[in-house]
């Protein structure tokens, strides 16, 4: 009763010095809070409504008193849909702040080098941030496409950059790809996509071939050396990767094991069967691939098969490269023990 009572005296005095008084001494107040809260604002969510939620919460303990106060400074149309994070010694006038600037409680979330659409996709809906569906669907509207890139592509698998992005649950799947596009694009301004009498789709599906190759990033440049001989030899580049990728584009499913059977199955993207570079990238590659499609280290090379331990040895002739392939791949005694994670320690020593 006495709240009530001290609710209309404040609400016809406010006006006044010490209506006024009172009023930024309320909002200075601090919530009722020892751990971090999570408040979710729906959309259409009055002032009322909200003040009851923070109430409900147990961050305030009298809504019509917080909601009379938030009238007085005119928030009432001024309330942003989303969730809200309020924190241990957040004012009242910081969670009025909040909802009106619509400082939306944001998540992080890291796309890996190297990984395709498709696990972009899952991540993106086991974050709850979007549906998986939606956005593979968004990667291939070609009307999206166009206005991103200003070009017709199969898909945007490629230019979805790599990296840590923090999304609000009010961004949603179109958000989320215009920025990693628009990422992309801000990395590799002034790249020089025709250097080798490329364009840039053929280059970024290099630099995505080259980032499946290898985790050892000190390779890039050797293994795109590679391809770009074999490309100028007008040699297939027989890459792994592009199986994998050929029988997850056209089938959903993604091999775990290659078996023979697979290295002469015909996709546009396997490249144990077609000439020249698949159609499009087979993954999102980070910057220091696309940069290893452009620089690649002068050599010779035409070949190289893994050490086992994240690492390859690179040769030039085929009866070279044979010799390797039975050291580090027949050999059984070569592969015991032996794992891609010995690379870290690799990595250390150079």
């Amino acid at each position: 009763m006495i709240k009530k009572i001290l609710t209309f005296v404040i609400i016809l005095g406010a006006t006044g010095l010490g209506g006024l008084f009172y009023v930024h001494f309320y909002m200075a107040q601090k919530v009722m809070a020892s751990t971090d809260k999570i408040i979710k604002v729906e959309k259409g969510t009055g002032l009322n409504r909200f003040a009851k939620s923070l109430e409900d919460k147990g961050l305030i303990d009298n809504w019509q008193l917080f909601a009379k106060i938030g009238q007085l400074y005119g928030y009432q149309d001024k309330i942003k849909y989303g969730e809200y994070l309020i924190s241990p010694g957040e004012t009242y006038q910081g969670v009025y702040d909040k909802i009106i600037s619509g400082e939306n409680l944001r998540y992080e979330v890291t796309f890996v080098e190297g990984e395709h659409r498709f696990n972009y996709a899952q991540l993106i809906e086991t974050k709850e941030l979007g549906s998986a569906k939606t956005f593979l669907d968004l990667t291939t509207d070609q009307e999206f496409i166009r206005e991103l890139l200003g070009e017709p592509l199969d898909s945007l698998e490629g230019y979805l950059f790599p990296e840590t992005y923090h999304f609000s649950k009010n961004d949603d799947e179109r958000t989320i790809i215009r920025t990693m596009v628009q990422r992309f694009l801000e990395v590799t301004k002034g790249f020089h996509w025709s250097k080798f009498g490329m364009n840039r789709q053929q280059m970024v599906t290099l630099a995505s071939i080259i980032e499946k190759e290898t985790g050892a990033g000190f390779e890039r440049p050797l293994i795109s050396s590679v391809f770009h001989n074999r490309l100028a030899k007008k040699m297939r580049l027989q890459t792994d990767p592009t199986i994998i990728y050929g029988i997850l584009y056209e089938t959903g499913q993604e091999l775990k094991n290659i078996k023979k059977s697979d290295i002469t199955r015909p996709t546009a993207y396997n490249t144990y069967v077609i000439s020249g570079l698949p159609p499009g990238p087979i993954a999102n590659p980070g910057e220091e691939a696309l940069k290893a499609a452009l620089s690649p280290q002068k050599t010779d090379y035409l070949y190289f098969v893994s050490r086992n331990d994240g690492t390859h040895v690179f040769t030039e002739t085929y009866d070279q490269h044979l010799k390797a392939v039975k050291k580090f791949q027949l050999d059984a005694t070569m592969r015991r023990g032996k794992s891609w994670r010995d690379l870290k320690n690799k990595k250390e020593r150079l």
